[in-house]
């Protein structure tokens, strides 16, 4: 059962009351409690010709019933004008500021990720005695062919370059997995003597963060989150429409073709769509999958007119799906294996609560509270010892930040969460490890910290919160920080790219509004850069939460807000 924004801060304030354990068996010292955050004053703008401006537009019958709050501020942080700017509002992507900024600033822009392949290999023989082990080091791209990253506009220039006409559905090349069954091939391996085995236990197996929706995780957007993740943890279904037949075809309905772009057998897909008349007001496609099942249901109609409906599913298992296509990769070169695909997880053990947790000292807190890093010396996880036989190395992690922020992709955000927890403290990499860092962060850029919880790194829970105020604080501590640029770069483009191509299509915003979107339910965000009128660049941050459903009118009235203050300052 999920809690409401209310609960979870009911809830958050209580803990924050109590008094917090000393430490960790480990020996670790007591985190360093944060000073108490003085904020300053935003200007409501009551009485000029903005902020009647903007009453106005809040007071409009369409969204007067929703939740407001934003704040803007000069670059260096100076307050311009506020609404709201200290309550709590769900961040639903914005969160991903907070995840890669970090990620940015603890692991650095050119760290790199390796997925391993390890095993006792008999060069004799040519035989891996016992499991053949691929061994997942949180890549969040290995198996995918994103980077870098190329705006839509781009690509749609690319598909027409090559004829324009639809490619026939194949599946994923993923060539990262085939050039390490390169790699094996010339080292002579021939025969596996045991199973092939996906290891994701660089990190405890957590797939779902707290309150995810049960009915996002179908879709390629709620992927479960691995170390050992493949082409993003998602497959590709296509629907397409049937042909109809005979001169009575408006009245004959026919099957539609539906398609999963699949490397191996995993899932079994129960297409019942329907394809109806060219010009009828077709229901739609909708996709089921039950908890642990490995059946699609697909059903609905589609239009006999319509363009291909595509969607991404979410892979149940990647490190089972990777075991599994690696076999069939394997045995497709001639290399005999004797035994079964299967996935090695470690199962989480941690039952105290997440809250509590995440306000307990860890290791490394109070260097990353003054500003530091820490080592990456951390020990070895399962499946390092064995010989290594076959790796791959990702591409370096700011060019995965411009993708993510880009197209806000939740997988990688929750990577860059996971490896935060590991690698900048040495802890397991698990969500709270992860969240902890990314705490610590913030607490060192001053933001207040009653002022935001996150349960995630990608935006997805419904519990995280954040106050405008403490998005716009980070936004200017980042803006004086040695990554800023290649970070600022990473965030779309009004009217240009990213998740933004479609919105500021217009002078004089477009390319000149850098911004994070964010859209959960009935919460929407935007929060970034911007540059107005007179010259100078603004920062700014707007939430809307508990919108009337089925309605753009929130989102249209935060951008005429956000044009308001452009034009007046």
């Amino acid at each position: 059962m999920q809690l409401s924004a209310q609960i979870a801060l009911i809830l958050w304030l209580s803990v924050v009351a109590m008094r917090l354990p000393a430490g960790h068996a480990q020996g670790t010292t007591p985190a360093p409690v944060p000073a108490a955050v003085t904020h300053t004053v935003y200007p409501t703008g009551l009485g000029t010709p903005l902020g009647e401006q903007i009453g106005a537009l809040l007071a409009d019958p369409s969204v007067s019933r929703a939740h407001f709050g934003f704040a803007v501020a000069t670059l260096d942080g100076a307050p311009l004008y506020g609404f709201n700017e200290g309550q709590l509002f769900r961040p639903a992507s914005n969160n991903k500021i907070f995840s890669t900024a970090t990620a940015m600033a603890l692991l650095g822009p050119a760290k790199t990720f390796d997925t391993r392949i390890v095993g006792q290999l008999d060069a004799a023989t040519g035989t891996v005695k016992g499991d053949l082990m691929l061994v997942g080091g949180g890549d969040a791209n290995f198996g995918a062919d994103d980077l870098p990253y190329i705006q839509r506009s781009e690509r749609a220039k690319e598909s027409s370059a090559a004829g324009g006409a639809p490619a026939i559905p194949q599946p994923p090349a993923l060539t990262d997995l085939a050039e390490l069954v390169d790699q094996l091939v010339a080292k002579g391996v021939r025969r596996i003597a045991g199973n092939v085995v996906g290891d994701d236990t660089l990190f405890p197996y957590e797939p779902y963060a707290e309150s995810w929706a049960q009915d996002d995780q179908v879709w390629g957007y709620g992927a479960p989150v691995s170390a050992l993740s493949i082409d993003n943890n998602q497959l590709t279904l296509i629907v397409t429409p049937g042909k109809l037949p005979g001169e009575r075809a408006s009245e004959i309905p026919v099957n539609a073709a539906v398609q999963l772009e699949q490397n191996v057998p995993y899932y079994k897909v129960e297409p019942e769509v329907r394809t109806v008349a060219a010009g009828t007001h077709a229901a739609g496609i909708q996709v089921e999958r039950l908890t642990g099942s490995h059946v699609i249901r697909v059903y609905g109609e589609i239009a006999a007119d319509a363009h291909p409906d595509v969607e991404e599913l979410a892979i149940a298992d990647p490190a089972e799906y990777a075991a599994m296509v690696l076999r069939s990769m394997l045995e497709q070169r001639g290399i005999v294996v004797t035994g079964t695909a299967r996935a090695k997880h470690w199962p989480q053990s941690d039952a105290r609560s997440y809250i509590s947790e995440l306000l307990a000292p860890a290791p490394c807190d109070a260097t990353i509270a003054a500003g530091g890093r820490c080592a990456e010396d951390c020990a070895a996880k399962p499946g390092s010892s064995d010989p290594l036989l076959a790796s791959h190395t990702s591409a370096p992690l700011a060019e995965d930040v411009v993708l993510t922020n880009k197209v806000s992709q939740n997988l990688h955000a929750e990577l860059f969460l996971h490896n935060l927890g590991r690698l900048a403290t040495c802890g397991s990499g698990s969500i709270v490890d992860g969240a902890r860092v990314i705490r610590a962060n913030l607490l060192h850029a001053g933001l207040d910290a009653d002022d935001f919880i996150f349960f995630d790194g990608s935006g997805l829970s419904e519990h995280d919160l954040v106050a405008p105020r403490a998005m716009v604080t980070f936004l200017a501590y980042a803006a004086k920080q040695p990554w800023f640029a290649q970070w600022k770069a990473s965030l779309p483009d009004a009217g240009e790219d990213g998740t933004l191509d479609a919105r500021f299509p217009d002078p004089p915003l477009k390319g000149h509004l850098f911004a994070k979107t964010g859209t959960l339910g009935e919460a929407n965000a935007l929060s970034g850069y911007l540059e107005a009128a007179s010259g100078r660049t603004l920062i700014f941050s707007i939430f809307v939460d508990d919108h009337t459903p089925a309605t753009h009118a929130a989102r249209v009235t935060m951008d005429k807000i956000i044009a308001a203050i452009a034009a007046a300052e």
